[in-house]
């Protein structure tokens, strides 16, 4: 069934392209680089060019930064918080897993 705003987006498009919107925008006649997965291609590209991470990364970032600062802990107190942090992080590695294995 179509969605209800395809012949408007459609119509934009359209005058768009009659406008010259679309001339001279670059890579424009390459072919376009899919990667490992052709649907995930436009998504990753709009990460890559606006330089964000998904949280998967990020949180494995701040888990190795945590990690490192637990090994120069020697103080009880500190070291305690920054294990709280790090559990913290893990349990939001796991559950961003998961929520990728059920849902993509």
């Amino acid at each position: 069934m179509p969605h209800p705003l395809d012949a408007l987006i459609n119509e934009k498009l359209q005058q768009a392209k009659e406008e010259g919107a679309f001339d001279n925008l670059p890579g424009e006649g390459k072919p376009i680089d899919h990667g490992h997965s052709p649907k995930d291609a436009l998504f990753n590209r709009l990460m890559v060019e606006a330089k964000a991470k998904p949280p998967v990364v990020t949180l494995t970032e701040e888990i190795a930064a945590s990690r490192a600062r637990l090994a120069s802990l020697t103080d009880d107190a500190p070291r305690k918080a920054e294990m709280k942090i790090l559990a913290d992080l893990q349990t939001r590695l796991a559950i961003e897993k998961e929520l990728h294995q059920r849902y993509g």
